[in-house]
């Protein structure tokens, strides 16, 4: 059937305004990834850049070349590696806990993790509870608070109801404790639930800046996102002298295209990431999010 003139119309303008829209948001990431790769040279004696006519590796081999950055990189990888890792441990283990009928004081348990959505403490709160544990300027900080998230929890937990009883009762006719049945029967099935959670899980540890500020002192220990900051604000304004002076230590690289450079290095893990998980992140989106 021909389409109406209204509906090319429509088609038309919202088409326009979608490519519009897509290039809006696009042209700043675009500009950020060329200043990067811009000679140092030609980004100073030019004050608008669209296209490098020279490209240059030089901020990149600076970056790499000094240990604040290298060591930053280094923390965030362990947090977004050993700590998503912890998380989905931790998640899919209570989840699978609160969903078995014959768990005692299960309605307590619900209430207790609701309650922790409904009711944030507050920064004070958690400060003091970090300091009395014994964990602050330490990488435990910036895990341990974070481990869980209920909301991952409860979608875990309807899961594993949705999974029939029987498959569970074979499995103990066959010898397998409840430990067994978890990781032989429950993870392998919920591999979509624990790919699309584990990437919610590692972007949020790789982004781990508040933590960071509040908890950790040390400059070795400082997370990717912290450093970054540092480097975006200007040297004449930090607080930190060593983050000045590796920006003002190299005369022929501009800070403002290294700044552009741990902006592209910061972001490329993540996106390296996600087209590998994206065929689990659809389906483990809906994972207990509807019932019958």
């Amino acid at each position: 059937m021909s389409k109406s003139f209204g509906v090319k119309f429509f088609n038309v303008i919202n088409y326009t305004l979608l490519t519009i829209f897509a290039l809006v948001t696009l042209l700043p990431f675009l500009y950020v990834i060329l200043v990067s790769f811009t000679d140092p040279t030609e980004y100073m004696s030019k004050s608008i850049l669209l296209i490098p006519q020279t490209w240059s590796l030089s901020a990149y081999k600076f970056i790499f070349s000094t240990n604040s950055f290298v060591k930053a990189m280094g923390v965030s990888g362990f947090l977004a590696i050993f700590g998503t890792l912890l998380s989905l441990i931790v998640t899919s283990a209570l989840a699978y806990v609160l969903s078995r009928k014959r768990l005692k004081g299960k309605k307590f348990f619900l209430v207790a993790i609701l309650l922790t959505m409904l009711f944030n403490p507050g920064m004070i709160p958690n400060y003091l509870l970090v300091d009395s544990l014994g964990l602050m300027d330490t990488v435990w900080a910036l895990i341990l608070p974070a481990l869980t998230s209920a909301w991952y929890v409860f979608l875990m937990k309807n899961f594993y109801q949705d999974i029939p009883d029987e498959l569970e009762e074979a499995a103990k006719i066959d010898g397998c404790s409840d430990i067994g049945v978890f990781i032989r029967i429950m993870l392998p099935v919920s591999v979509s639930a624990l790919a699309a959670f584990g990437l919610f899980y590692a972007v949020a540890y790789w982004n781990t800046y508040f933590s960071g500020v509040l908890y950790i002192n040390t400059d070795s220990l400082r997370p990717l996102q912290v450093l970054l900051q540092m480097m975006l604000v200007s040297a004449s304004q930090m607080a930190d002298p060593s983050i000045a002076a590796m920006l003002e230590s190299e005369q022929t690289v501009p800070p403002q295209v290294i700044k552009m450079a741990a902006v592209v290095i910061s972001s490329l893990p993540i996106v390296i990431v996600y087209p590998f998980l994206q065929k689990y992140f659809v389906k483990g989106m809906m994972v207990g999010s509807v019932k019958g």
